[in-house]
């Protein structure tokens, strides 16, 4: 698991003063870029070294309490199940002992063309560690 820490600023926020929905999948991403550099990688570098893409093909957030400007709050990252070509990432954001939203994203590796491909070998090993 990964942590990662983020303090909301006023973008990040609606009218009423809290984080607009869509922004926790912002927050996701931020989470699984710095998951993969804990593996010693970049997502450029897995794009630029092994000619893939790992769009996202679900997303999903369960929401349990708001999160406000300037509160910091931190993203657990956990890489979930890794087949042959996808691979699940699960989150919990917390703010202190507070579980404020958890969700899952699922990621299809495909080539530079867009078509389903396996993941490379080299790649699965690193992911694993």
């Amino acid at each position: 698991m990964v942590k990662t820490e983020i303090r909301i600023i006023y973008g990040d926020t609606d009218q009423m003063g809290v984080v607009y929905y869509a922004n926790y999948l912002r927050f996701f991403e931020a989470a699984r870029n710095e998951w993969l550099r804990a593996k010693g990688a970049r997502w450029r570098d897995v794009e630029d070294t092994h000619a893939i893409y790992l769009p996202v093909a679900e997303a999903k957030v369960n929401y349990k309490r708001p999160a406000r400007y300037d509160d910091v709050i931190v993203v657990e990252t956990r890489l979930g199940d890794l087949g042959k070509v996808s691979l699940r990432f699960d989150y919990r954001v917390l703010r202190g002992e507070d579980i404020l939203a958890h969700g899952h994203t699922i990621h299809a590796c495909v080539s530079r063309d867009g078509d389903i491909r396996e993941f490379p070998e080299a790649l699965l090993a690193q992911l694993r560690v």
